[in-house]
């Protein structure tokens, strides 16, 4: 964050600096106000567990919405096959 000419007025904020704080307030606040002590080990065994239990449960959302895009998929065509089947059906 840059900082203004005058000493008297607040830091300027840019837009980068606004859309960080829009995707992640807490991000923000850290990179600007970085931790004086680095964290204890049990916190960062505890952050990895957890970033790793979201990650799998990520993968599972993603497969599941995969295959319901294949089904999606698979019955839009079917449908389209079957309107052309009567189409054509109509006019044999």
């Amino acid at each position: 964050m840059a900082e203004n000419p005058t000493d008297s007025s607040p830091p300027w904020l840019s837009v980068s600096d606004l859309a960080e704080y829009a995707y992640c307030p807490r991000a923000y606040w850290y990179r600007h106000h970085p931790p004086r002590e680095p964290p204890d080990p049990g916190s960062v065994r505890s952050s990895q567990v957890g970033e790793a239990y979201h990650r799998h449960a990520l993968r599972g959302i993603r497969h599941r919405e995969d295959r319901g895009a294949a089904v999606g998929l698979l019955a839009v065509a079917g449908a389209a096959v079957l309107a052309l089947l009567l189409l054509l059906g109509g006019f044999l």
